[in-house]
């Protein structure tokens, strides 16, 4: 960075960014448990879905070859939650299908009955790299310089 500050160790966006995605699982999560959406809430979620993990039918990945938008609100069943990712059942052109959604394929979130809007960095895989087992008296690692060390947040409310 030209301004002088170190660049951080610790990887804060990703941290951020998983953080994040945990809102939308939580969300979900309490719509299930409440056995539907209150009031006028609704769901658009935008996905990769080339991403590792995501299961949906070869017919909407032929149509949505990189990302897809799903819209949660009168029709849809089965809703599962776990804390990876969810699954729900909505139907495409009267089709009937299921969708397998892990958290970390997620790049929006949006409840337009509330203005309530996440967007996400897209990420492209989902399990973490394998790496070597930690060695404490090994060398500092090299910081990175990729610029990745800034996350925007922008939480919108109706006045």
């Amino acid at each position: 960075m030209s301004d002088g500050m170190p660049d951080s160790l610790i990887p804060y966006d990703e941290i951020v960014q998983e953080a994040l995605r945990a809102v939308v699982g939580r969300v979900l999560g309490s719509i299930l448990e409440a056995g539907g959406l209150p009031g006028e809430h609704h769901f658009y979620i935008t996905f990769k879905t080339q991403v590792p993990g995501v299961d949906i039918p070869q017919r909407l990945i032929e149509r949505f070859p990189d990302e897809m938008t799903i819209v949660l609100q009168n029709r849809y069943w089965d809703l599962s939650v776990d804390a990876q990712r969810f699954s729900v059942g909505l139907s495409f052109n009267q089709v009937p299908s299921k969708l397998v959604i892990p958290y970390s394929a997620i790049t929006g979130f949006h409840d337009p009955a509330v203005n309530f809007e996440l967007r996400f960095q897209a990420t492209e895989d989902a399990a973490p790299e394998p790496h070597d087992a930690a060695e404490n008296d090994g060398a500092v690692a090299a910081p990175v310089e990729d610029g990745s060390n800034v996350v925007a947040v922008d939480f919108k409310r109706k006045k």
